[in-house]
């Protein structure tokens, strides 16, 4: 079943309404979707490299309103679906802990996974069951998002397929690897 999504994803980068498939792929990967933008944002930045800024900020939009999206699901459907789960195991205080610590530290996980290959759809969601500050959640989801996949469109832009296969095989690893030396770096300086 993934497999057929993949590439029907995948086929959607060479249609001529592939800017907008990509916004609804963007959008919907942000909350619900398994396949991840970026399968569609290579190949439309190698066939349009002129359009790379383009192609980046549509994707990067549509994937934060998809996140608001995710971040509502999380919001409304926590009261519902959640809580009840959480009080019948009596994991209050537990939980309390984590909403107190997910929001003490929600600009940087935000940040940090919206830029990795960590499904970024669950950030989103325990965004929104955390009831984390939607300004930080949408400012934290633009910088993570664009700085991906503009990074993505450059890279593929001025080095063109070659540097395809490095993005596939390396680069969800060399970000995870910065922003957990950053991250690292900042608990130091507030610890030591």
């Amino acid at each position: 079943m993934f497999q057929k999504l993949f590439d029907r994803t995948l086929a959607l980068a060479g249609h001529r309404h592939a800017l907008p498939s990509l916004a609804v792929v963007a959008f919907i990967e942000s909350s619900i979707f398994p396949v991840p933008p970026h399968l569609m944002l290579a190949p439309m930045v190698l066939a349009r490299p002129e359009r790379a800024w383009r192609i980046a900020a549509v994707c990067t939009l549509a994937s934060v309103l998809g996140g608001l999206f995710g971040y509502a699901i999380g919001y409304f459907l926590f009261d519902v679906a959640g809580e009840p789960i959480i009080a019948a195991y009596g994991f209050e205080e537990q939980f309390a802990r984590f909403r107190a610590g997910y929001n003490e530290w929600g600009a940087w996980i935000v940040a940090l996974f919206g830029a990795t290959p960590f499904p970024y759809k669950v950030i989103t969601i325990a965004s929104g069951v955390t009831q984390l500050n939607l300004v930080t959640f949408t400012l934290a989801s633009l910088a993570s998002r664009g700085f991906t996949f503009f990074l993505i469109a450059a890279l593929l832009k001025y080095f063109g397929p070659p540097m395809q296969a490095f993005i596939e095989k390396r680069l969800g690893l060399m970000i995870t690897i910065v922003f957990l030396a950053v991250i690292g770096g900042v608990v130091a300086l507030k610890y030591l």
